[in-house]
């Protein structure tokens, strides 16, 4: 089939300028610049409670190693330096415009033993750089504390412009040892809530199978059981009336048959994984009420987890199309770009689609999300619909 054209790739955070971006630096006094005195003013007081802080604590839990006390105080003192970087953390935010994702609360209350605990909390990386970030600070606020204050009188023509350059390595200390570590700790939550939405959404998909086997598939053949049932004790007395009864218990057996076919394409259609994803996604097409145009350059077939997403977000995203969009057209489009398989799913219906609309939409988004993919809808009033989702490229065995 023909290749698509490449398309740009879209994101969901959007474009924008960055938002720690700062106005250029003037010899004029301006909100930035008086935040940027008061921050480095306040350094002093700042660093010397840190600094007291962490002297006095990691000396003190130092002399009680010990004891039994010496561990445990070492433990609190690190999880009170955590709180002290949240403090800094804002003050940057405030003042200087940094903007510091938070580090993942350790899960202290959620399992392990008290000595697991207390471990847990001494290997702590967040505490351990918030302890040197407090340590190290003292002279820096001395030296910054004292040059601004100075210059108010002396230098204060180009005051702007030091404290510019003192304020871009407080910047640069809060992001090198307040942030997450390596953006390890952020991954981790979002694995863990990506792993609680894989949870739902199989707890969902096994509830809709068990309701579509119970009212569907089951009751047919409950209905069949019971009409053979009547058909064998006429079968002597009442030969015409047993056939005709026959006959509709065949007709049942057809109709559960369908439906057992449906629920198992719900599942993972057979084409799929006989014929690949180009030939699923012809044969969902073939299911839209309106015309669609399905277009797919692939160099292989992707991952089956990969390709089973891809399937289903092209059978839901479709199914939008006949319920909800009013459509005249519509096209799919899959191709490979690098590492990442890109579909793209178009209607010329009355847009206003949005993530926010319904449990559709929202659900295709997470599901995406918790494979490290993405879903970005295109759809304003009037259309027409542009529907964009990534996945990553994996290889197939």
């Amino acid at each position: 089939m023909t290749a698509p054209v490449p398309r740009s790739r879209s994101s969901q955070a959007g474009g924008g300028e960055d938002r720690d971006r700062l106005p250029p630096v003037r010899f004029a006094y301006d909100g930035h610049t008086w935040k940027e005195i008061a921050h480095l003013l306040l350094n002093l007081p700042a660093a010397v409670f840190g600094f007291v802080y962490v002297s006095t604590t990691v000396w003190v839990s130092g002399v009680l190693t010990i004891t039994v006390v010496g561990i445990p105080l070492l433990a609190a003192t690190l999880l009170g330096a955590r709180q002290l970087g949240k403090l800094e953390r804002a003050r940057a935010r405030a003042l200087l415009g940094v903007r510091v994702e938070e580090p993942t609360p350790l899960p202290l209350g959620k399992r392990g033993s008290r000595t697991q605990r207390l471990f847990m909390a001494l290997k702590d990386p967040v505490g351990w750089r918030t302890l040197l970030y407090d340590f190290i600070r003292l002279p820096w606020g001395v030296l910054t504390f004292c040059t601004v204050l100075t210059s108010l009188f002396v230098l204060w023509p180009v005051l702007p412009f030091i404290a510019r350059g003192l304020t871009n390595a407080d910047r640069a200390m809060v992001r090198g040892l307040l942030s997450p570590s390596d953006e390890l700790e952020r991954r981790i939550a979002e694995l863990e809530s990506d792993r609680g939405v894989v949870v739902d959404t199989a707890a969902a998909d096994l509830r809709r199978i068990e309701r579509d086997l119970h009212d569907g598939a089951q009751a047919r053949l409950v209905n069949l059981a019971m009409g053979l049932g009547l058909a064998k004790e006429k079968l002597l007395e009442d030969p015409d009336g047993a056939a005709a009864m026959v006959e509709e218990a065949h007709g049942e057996v057809k109709l559960a048959l369908q439906e057992l076919r449906d629920l198992a394409r719900g599942i993972h259609p057979a084409v799929l994984t006989d014929r690949g994803l180009d030939a699923a996604l012809s044969s969902v097409a073939t299911r839209c009420t309106v015309p669609v145009q399905v277009t797919a350059d692939l160099p292989s077939r992707p991952a089956a987890a990969i390709e089973g997403i891809a399937y289903f977000t092209v059978s839901e995203l479709l199914q939008n199309v006949s319920k909800h969009s009013g459509a005249r057209s519509a096209s799919v489009d899959v191709w490979r770009s690098d590492d990442r398989l890109l579909i793209q799913v178009t209607d010329d219906g009355r847009g206003g689609a949005s993530l926010d609309g319904g449990t559709g939409m929202r659900g295709l988004a997470d599901r995406l999300g918790a494979v490290d993919g993405l879903f970005v809808v295109d759809s304003p009033a009037g259309g027409p619909t542009t529907v964009t989702a990534e996945l990553p490229w994996r290889d197939r065995g």
